[in-house]
């Protein structure tokens, strides 16, 4: 596998949340729990509003954040456990994780979703290139071999998310839905 490079890996988790913000941001709180159609992932379609959306990418990346929290403590992630890292497992934690957002309301969804993506952003500016690439402390096969697992939705380049739902992957030229 060729791991992304540290500032590119950064520089599509930015956008990617740029690319939700976007959405969010120029709407009313109340309109956030209106329909809206996303694209479907390779598990489904699961998101009816863009609150939904905000909460199923949050969900994603504070698993992945704790990937990386236990990986550099000397422990694997449950969340990489293969009966975890099933079609079947994946949708239900995916459900799961929207049925939950949808108790919070959304300036407290937004809230979280900037905290996670800042320190998520955090994180990846802590890492060396020789981490990233696998030297020093790093986890086999280097922290950005996890976090690229770790962000991968299956059949997309790593480090995108939000983009994908939202058909805005970076040189595909379309419109959101």
């Amino acid at each position: 596998m060729n791991v992304v490079p540290l500032a590119e890996a950064t520089g599509r988790l930015r956008t990617d949340h740029e690319l939700l913000l976007a959405q969010v941001t120029v709407r009313p709180e109340a309109e956030l729990s209106a329909p809206y159609r996303t694209a479907a992932g390779p598990l489904g379609d699961f998101c009816d509003s863009l609150h939904d959306l905000v909460a199923h990418v949050l969900m994603w990346d504070e698993i992945n954040l704790a990937v990386l929290a236990e990986a550099a403590a000397g422990r694997v992630h449950w969340s990489l456990d293969p009966g975890w890292e099933t079609p079947a497992a994946g949708r239900r934690l995916n459900l799961s994780g929207v049925a939950a957002g949808r108790q919070l309301p959304a300036r407290l969804l937004l809230h979280r979703f900037r905290a996670v993506r800042d320190a998520l952003l955090a994180e990846f500016a802590g890492y060396s290139e020789q981490a990233w690439a696998g030297g020093g402390q790093a986890p086999a096969g280097g922290t950005g071999a996890l976090a690229q697992r770790a962000w991968t939705v299956p059949g997309h380049a790593a480090f995108w998310h939000a983009a994908i739902h939202l058909d805005q992957l970076p040189g595909k030229g379309q419109a959101p839905c």
